[in-house]
């Protein structure tokens, strides 16, 4: 979304004017260092916090990254990791939240959310997996919930991404490399009916290292007609994508120490993945003097089918513990803002006034299967889900080195439920012959069918404070000073639902809480300092930060449920410095520390964990090992603690360039009392490359060239597989084996890619050159 018209820089703090007279975002390839130190193309409003970037698409490309996700790790602070094959939407890991999917961090692409409430498999997921990095004109970052545009997905952060408009050299880029990979990508813009056509096509595979081949097959489509600029124009823009994928979910560690598996295997070979996308889209920009306007609307139509095993045979001794989420669901949703600039006296003001509106028509739910074959349905649901949200800031310029933003947000949203679940679909316990199970007859015996208790509606409203000061520039320093209120949402089924989906039994009686709210508060603050005085050549920055939560909501897309835990804390600090000493130098570092926990005592936890240690082996007959990780603790699983990056990048425009890029994942609690931790991760990619006269470019990157294996990803939780029926041939039913989950780094990796400006198709529809 455009801010309003102010011109570029960190620093600036010069009346309001009118926007530059470009001609909309443009690139032309390949990228140089030079092209990344390049300023944005639109004006932009001067950052309102210590931590907020906006990032041109040269310097999201100029560095190494394996998956066009990846490329999202520009953002200071953010990990992004496979978690069970190339088309599931990625974990994500930022100021020590552990984002599951998506969920806290709002993912935005031309107008158009990323993230889906009430999802079969997560709330909040996020599957960014057709995005294209070349097509990329700005990736703007905002982290907390200080900015009154910023929603329901909005409390850690989140990032707008923008599309070029216009394509003029276009591109042609062919990428071969180990473990089957191939990628490329044709893009091209004409100009047709006074304004421009650009389209584009990208085609990918992947096999990776594992054991079974993921055989990722991805089709990639693009297509936009706009006018003007982006400040003052319209486009119009389809979208279309497909991914098929074998999945590859994460393994016991326990397996790989006893020979059982290797670190590439999988506990189930029939785990897979399809998911598809297609949206169109329109924008519509007026600026004037003192005015500015955008309207943004948008269709969305996605589909997805996941199928994974995580626990082995715990639940399903014969079948195995394999699930399929399934969902289908169509978003309608529009954004407008209206912006005014005005005065006081000599004080200059800007004041900014938006509505976003959204709708999502939802079908999903959850199966038991067995190679991919349902046997059972715990939940099955239409769900319609609305939010409204209004919401408006004010910057006053009092003085060339003071300005304040004030602000807030009015959200509404409502839901509904409606389960569709069958009698004959409903899992069951035993031999059935105890009848439905909430009849209490014979819980041991029964079948599971919860639709009468499971389905419902829910709305509520939540009011959302902001307000911010920036100090300077002083010596070409700004002080700034961050405080806001954010809010949290809850899929909708964790609102309504009374029963547990899988054994029909109620959550009170397993001490868990019932109804989650629709909505939850969070509170953040931020102060920090950003700075070019230190030295010539060098932009830093400081920014300490803190984040409460009323409530930490998750939904289980293994189970069918919501968890609504206890209220939790994070603090930090997070450092960032790039230093350009030369036109073919540049140096960049980050480093971000997190202090994660939740507040208070958890009860439900104590319970469990006195159940185990008391009950021994007359409870559960793998005791005792079932009680690593089970004991109550405070610790928010999965959080980071430790996030650093550092790289370089040397080169001109034409000749040889290249790249380093490290990045360090620290060691993290898997369980609330930290008993099992996950592995630290330090990957080092490199680039190599030469840039021709004629536009064209030849580059080869290395992936994990110190051969690091550490984990990509990791859980800790109780599971149970074949092997383990050596030590334990009646297990019964168990909690499982508690052991760190993993998915590791892959392994080193090298990629040849060719690339430059695409010309056979100069002039074809163009009734005027450019």
């Amino acid at each position: 979304m455009i801010p309003g018209p102010r011109p570029t820089g960190a620093t600036s703090v010069s009346a309001p004017s009118a926007p530059s007279a470009d001609l909309g975002p443009t690139a032309a390839v390949p990228w140089s260092l030079a092209d990344a130190r390049a300023p944005l193309s639109q004006p932009k409003a001067p950052d309102t916090s210590s931590s907020a970037r906006t990032f041109t698409g040269a310097q999201v490309n100029a560095i190494p990254f394996a998956q066009p996700t990846e490329a999202l790790e520009i953002v200071p602070g953010l990990l992004v990791a496979q978690h069970s094959g190339s088309g599931k939407a990625m974990q994500y890991f930022i100021r020590g939240f552990a984002l599951d999917h998506g969920n806290d961090l709002a993912l935005w692409i031309d107008g158009m959310p990323i993230n889906m409430p009430s999802h079969a498999h997560g709330q909040g997921y996020a599957d960014a997996n057709f995005i294209i990095p070349e097509l990329f004109s700005t990736v703007e970052v905002r982290k907390g919930p200080y900015f009154a545009d910023g929603g329901i997905f909005a409390s850690a952060g989140q990032i707008n991404m923008q599309y070029l408009d216009r394509l003029p050299e276009g591109i042609l880029s062919v990428t071969g490399g180990s473990f089957g990979w191939a990628r490329s990508v044709v893009a091209k813009s004409w100009a047709v009916q006074g304004g421009d056509l650009l389209a584009v096509a990208e085609a990918n595979h992947y096999n990776g290292p594992w054991e079974i081949a993921e055989n990722t097959k991805k089709l990639n489509a693009f297509i936009r007609w706009s006018q003007g600029t982006q400040a003052n124009g319209v486009s119009l823009t389809a979208m279309a994508y497909s991914n098929h994928w074998n999945a590859t979910d994460q393994i016991p560690q326990r397996t790989v120490d006893e020979g059982l598996l290797s670190r590439w295997g999988t506990l189930d070979p029939t785990t897979h993945g399809n998911s598809n996308r297609c949206s169109l889209s329109a924008r519509w920009s007026e600026t004037n003097e003192n005015t500015f306007s955008r309207l943004e609307g948008y269709v969305i139509r996605t589909t997805l089918n996941l199928w994974d095993m995580t626990t082995g045979i715990l639940e399903h001794p014969d079948l195995g513990d394999q699930f399929q989420n399934f969902d289908r669901r169509t978003i309608l949703g529009t954004n407008f803002v209206h912006g005014m600039n005005w005065n006081v006296g000599e004080t200059p003001i800007i004041t900014r006034v938006g509505l976003q509106g959204r709708y999502d028509d939802i079908r999903n739910g959850l199966q038991d299967s067995f190679a991919r074959n349902p046997f059972d349905t715990p939940r099955d649901d239409y769900i319609k889900e609305g939010n409204l949200s209004l919401w408006t800031d004010t910057t006053v310029f009092w003085s060339p080195w003071l300005r304040t933003t004030i602000g807030g947000r009015f959200d509404y949203l409502a839901a509904s439920v409606n389960s569709i679940q069958t009698p004959f679909g409903a899992p069951f316990r035993g031999d059935g012959s105890g009848g439905f199970c909430f009849s209490g007859i014979d819980t041991e015996n029964c079948f599971a069918w919860t639709r009468p208790f499971n389905s419902g509606s829910n709305s509520q409203t939540m009011g959302s404070p902001k307000a911010g000061l920036v100090l300077g520039p002083f010596n070409n320093s700004e002080f700034f000073l961050n405080f806001g209120e954010g809010l949290q949402s809850t899929d909708a089924r964790g609102t309504v639902e009374h029963l547990d989906p899988h054994n029909g039994t109620p959550f009170a009686d397993q001490g868990s809480v019932l109804s989650a709210p629709l909505l939850v508060k969070t509170r953040g603050a931020e102060a920090g300092v950003r700075t070019k005085a230190l030295l010539e050549g060098l932009d830093t920055s400081l920014s300490l930060w803190w984040q409460d939560f009323d409530s930490e909501n998750l939904f289980q897309g293994d189970e069918g449920t919501t968890v609504f835990g206890r209220p939790s804390r994070r603090y930090g600090f997070e450092w960032t410095g790039r230093y350009t000493p030369t036109t073919w130098l540049s140096l960049d570092g980050e480093v971000s520390a997190t202090h994660a926990r939740f507040r208070g005592h958890d009860a439900v936890q104590q319970a469990i964990y006195t159940s185990i240690v008391t009950g021994g082996t007359e409870n559960d007959a793998i005791f005792p090992w079932n009680v690593r990780g089970n004991s109550p603790g405070n610790y928010l699983t999965n959080a980071p603690t430790v996030v650093a990056t550092g790289g370089l990048e040397i080169g001109e425009r034409t000749g040889w360039f290249g790249a380093l890029r490290y990045r360090y994942f620290g060691a993290r609690p898997l369980t609330e009392d930290g008993q099992i931790q996950s592995v630290p991760a330090g990957t080092l990619n490199a680039r190599l490359g030469y840039r021709f006269e004629n536009g064209w470019k030849a580059q080869l990157d290395a992936f994990n060239i110190t051969d690091n294996r550490g984990d990509a990803i990791a859980f800790g939780y109780g599971s149970f597989v074949r092997q383990d029926l050596l030590l334990f041939p009646h297990p019964g039913e168990s909690i499982g084996i508690m052991d760190r989950h993993f998915k590791p780094v892959d392994p080193p990796a090298v990629r040849v890619t060719l690339m430059g400006p695409l010309t056979i198709f100069d002039g074809y529809l163009a009734p005027r050159p450019y």
